[in-house]
């Protein structure tokens, strides 16, 4: 048997024209892997025949989207993940479930080699490399675009002289990759940081400057899962995809940001994720109100690292591993209701309630029922604030 190699295949004009370069470059035969992450658009089914007609020798779709809800952007979301405080982990969250379903196809299709699309210039060529070497170090790894200067224009010109059954005049400005998460946009005139994106940009979200109604929404969460929109119940995915439908509608979710990238640029890149950003809004104020203080302070720190490590491509990493067990047992009581009005481009929290709160009214209010004993507090500040007065009382000896 020949040998073979397992192509990330999107359906698009790049991986179409890899399929015949890498089978001619190599003399392998080539197999498409496309995987289904909510990414939307063309009919799946559609993309794999297109594989084959481009001349790969097996095509194979997998539906990963409940797959990718429930076990990639479920912990995005308990870990409350944003780079940079604002990035909502889009395409770091689907590239170490299409790096699975790549390494599964490789050992069930006897391949030895892995291709992606990846350009050198972003981090995506990290995540898919780093995350196959942790789960088949024993896989090759080639990329085209970045290996031997494959550009579009070439690809356009090996796809016309070959008539690929492919549209290669068709030609977005924009480079943009999307999933059930969220949806990013980059390149084109983006890249001068001074223009400001126009609506051509958007596809996920309608203008939040157009006139219209709120919407108020209740989110149900159990043990840090949402589980119920407005008393209906959902699984992961379908709860991403409501609130993408209702908070998209309402302009919420826009994201224009210059970011850091692992490979040491930065970068302009403009994001929308109306679903992520209502419900880590969502289970943010939740957990402020059923998570103890010292584990709610700690985590925020682990939040940050967690992002950071999957960010920058490892998410099989030993330490990612490690703060998931964490994270995890942190959601043991984040359960109960958050109301949230979805409005002019925000989410904004206007209720919360649980059954597992840690607040007490009759602790907090300064109306009559208080039962909290302020003759304690006059103490308690002395105390607290000891080292800091003796350390006073030393300076002004100097």
């Amino acid at each position: 048997m020949s040998e073979r190699v397992v192509l990330a295949y999107s359906g698009g004009l790049d991986t179409s024209v890899g399929i015949g370069w890498i089978a001619e470059q190599t003399g392998a035969e080539v197999v498409a892997v496309a995987v289904d992450v909510g990414q939307g658009g063309e009919d799946m089914d559609t993309i794999r025949k297109r594989a084959l007609a481009c001349g790969a020798v097996e095509a194979v779709v997998a539906d990963a989207r409940d797959e990718f809800a429930e076990q990639y952007c479920l912990p995005a979301l308990q870990a409350n993940a944003l780079y940079q405080d604002r990035y909502p982990l889009v395409s770091a969250l689907s590239r170490p479930v299409i790096v699975k379903h790549l390494v599964e196809a490789a050992k069930y299709h006897g391949a030895g080699t892995v291709a992606h699309g990846c350009t050198g210039k972003g981090n995506d060529q990290v995540r898919f490399e780093v995350g196959i070497g942790a789960l088949a170090p024993e896989l090759a790894v080639v990329a085209p675009a970045r290996d031997y200067a494959w550009t579009r224009e070439k690809a356009i010109a090996w796809a016309e002289e070959r008539d690929l059954p492919i549209d290669v005049s068709k030609k977005s400005p924009f480079s943009i990759d999307q999933n059930v998460w969220g949806r990013a946009v980059e390149t084109g005139f983006l890249e001068d940081i001074w223009n400001g994106p126009t609506e051509e940009v958007y596809d996920y979200t309608a203008n939040p400057a157009d006139p219209r109604d709120a919407d108020e929404v209740v989110i149900t969460f159990d043990k840090g899962v949402p589980v119920a929109v407005d008393g209906e119940t959902v699984t992961v995915l379908q709860a991403i995809q409501e609130l993408n439908r209702r908070a998209g509608a309402q302009g919420v979710g826009r994201i224009d940001m210059v970011e850091d990238r692992l490979v040491g640029i930065k970068s302009r890149e403009v994001y929308e994720a109306p679903g992520a950003i209502a419900l880590i809004a969502a289970h943010q104020e939740l957990e402020n109100v059923t998570i103890e203080r010292d584990l709610a302070r700690f985590k925020r720190g682990v939040e940050q690292r967690w992002t950071e490590l999957v960010y920058d491509g490892l998410w099989f990493s030993p330490l990612k591993d490690a703060l998931d067990t964490f994270i995890a047992r942190s959601q043991e009581y984040v359960s109960g209701d958050v109301r949230v009005v979805l409005h002019g481009g925000r989410a904004v929290v206007t209720g919360r309630r649980s059954e597992q709160s840690l607040y007490d009214f009759n602790l907090a209010t300064y109306d009559e029922g208080d039962t909290f004993d302020q003759s304690l507090a006059k103490g308690f500040v002395q105390l607290w604030g000891l080292p800091s007065k003796i350390a006073a009382k030393r300076a002004q000896q100097r």
